[in-house]
C-alpha cells in the first residue's frame, strides 16, 4: 500500500512499511516535517490514538471527535523547517467529506522533548472547494475533476 502521506507526491512509490508505519508502532520521527506526515497519515488510517500520544503534552485534547467520514486525498508540504527543538510545518491536505472537498492550510508548531517530536498547535484555515467539471481535481491525479473524483 502506498504511504497516504506520499500519494501524489513527488515520491508517490513509497510504502507504508518504508514510510509513516514504524512510526505509529513507536520509532522516533527524525524531523518536524516526518512527525506531521505520520499525523497526516494516521488521520487518513482513523489512528486516533497515535494522534494524541503524538501530540504536545501542554496542549493535548483529553480526546479527540474524530470523523470517520473524511476521505483523505492529498497531501502537500509547502514548508518545512526545524533547528532540532523546534519546527514549523506549512501543508495543504484535501479531503473530501460528505461529498464536498474541503482543504486545509495550516502552518504547524512542533517541539522535540528528549528526542521526541510532538504537535503542538497551528493555524487552522479550512476551506470548502468546489471545483468545476473541467478544472483539475483536487486529489492531485492531473486529471480533470470530471475524468477523476468527479
Amino acid at each position: 500500500m502506498t504511504c497516504p502521506c506520499r500519494i501524489h507526491s513527488d515520491q508517490p512509490d513509497v510504502s507504508y512499511e518504508q514510510c509513516c508505519k514504524p512510526l505509529h508502532q513507536g520509532e522516533k520521527a527524525a524531523s518536524a516535517e516526518a512527525l506531521m506526515r505520520s499525523r497526516y497519515s494516521a488521520f487518513a488510517l482513523g489512528l486516533e490514538q497515535y494522534l494524541l500520544t503524538s501530540w504536545h503534552p501542554d496542549t493535548r485534547p483529553q480526546s479527540l471527535s474524530f470523523d470517520d467520514s473524511a476521505d483523505w486525498k492529498r497531501l502537500e508540504i509547502i514548508r518545512a523547517e526545524d533547528n532540532g527543538e523546534s519546527g514549523e510545518v506549512h501543508f495543504k491536505a484535501w479531503f473530501k467529506e460528505e461529498d464536498q472537498w474541503q482543504l486545509l492550510e495550516e502552518t504547524s508548531l512542533f517541539f522535540n522533548i528528549d528526542g521526541h517530536w510532538y504537535y503542538h498547535s497551528g493555524d487552522y484555515r479550512p476551506q470548502t472547494l468546489k471545483p468545476g467539471r473541467n478544472d483539475s481535481c483536487p486529489c492531485g491525479s492531473g486529471k480533470k475533476f470530471k475524468k477523476c473524483c468527479g
